[in-house]
């Protein structure tokens, strides 16, 4: 295997054969890479960890570290990363606690881009682009294909849906519909469908239209959220996107950006 000789690389780490492990990088205990993971240099890794095959560390990020919850004790832990990742400079992906569900994962061909920071208990699905500096808290979850734009800071427990996209420079305290455009300039507001990315992901016209319909009926009709649902299942054509959006929000803790 292509280890780097300033590499440091501890002996019980297991390492695939075809990874390649760049300059002054440092692997502790308890990591396995996978095939054709390549660390580009000066790349820090603490276990337990896993890591898939064929991912992309830039210089400089720092993965499986622990916790900075003043609650984590050191307990046992563990960070888990798909296939097909990109992970640029000086990102930061924090381990799991035990109030957490003692895991931090990343699922497979997502794109962190430089200075994002996942806390504890993050999971992350697939097809994801998280922004230059954006923040997610402790326990957010990601659904796939979603995109958060550059310096967005996601507060700890929100979940962010699938094939939204949250504007940059976003503060987001509550959960972000699935198929959502989501934006904060002072107060985050909901502002349509993201009609452009479900588009390019080939979603049905008719579909897009019931959830473009729909986000109008849910942030300016004046009706509270019941009334909204309510008013959306009389008047628009069902899909299973929009019975995916209508799920979400009646599973909320938080509530929902509107």
């Amino acid at each position: 295997m292509a280890i780097h000789p300033t590499a440091i690389v501890d002996p019980a780490a297991r390492i695939d054969e075809t990874a390649d492990i760049g300059p002054y990088s440092i692997i502790g205990p308890e990591v396995e890479i996978g095939a054709r993971t390549r660390l580009m240099g000066q790349v820090y890794m603490e276990g337990p960890l896993w890591i898939g095959e064929d991912n992309l560390f830039f210089p400089y990020s720092t993965v499986g570290v622990a916790s900075q919850d003043l609650k984590y004790q050191g307990e046992r832990a563990e960070t888990r990363i798909g296939d097909r990742n990109r992970i640029r400079e000086f990102v930061t992906i924090h381990r799991g606690t035990e109030g957490g569900g003692a895991l931090t994962s990343i699922g497979d061909d997502n794109l962190l881009m430089a200075y994002v920071h996942l806390a504890h208990d993050v999971r992350v699905g697939n097809h994801t682009i998280l922004a230059n500096g954006a923040t997610l808290g402790g326990h957010v979850t990601v659904g796939d294909w979603a995109g958060v734009g550059a310096l967005c800071g996601v507060h700890q427990f929100c979940r962010i849906g699938r094939h939204c996209y949250v504007g940059g420079g976003s503060v987001v305290t509550q959960d972000v519909m699935p198929y959502s455009m989501t934006v904060s300039p002072r107060e985050i507001k909901t502002f349509g469908a993201n009609k452009t990315g479900l588009e390019r992901r080939g979603f049905a016209a008719g579909a897009i239209e019931s959830l473009q319909n729909a986000f109008r009926i849910l942030t300016r009709s004046g009706l509270n959220t019941t009334q909204a649902i309510e008013r959306i299942r009389r008047e628009i054509p069902g899909c299973a996107e929009l019975d995916e959006v209508i799920d979400f929000i009646r599973s909320s803790e938080r509530g929902c950006v509107k």
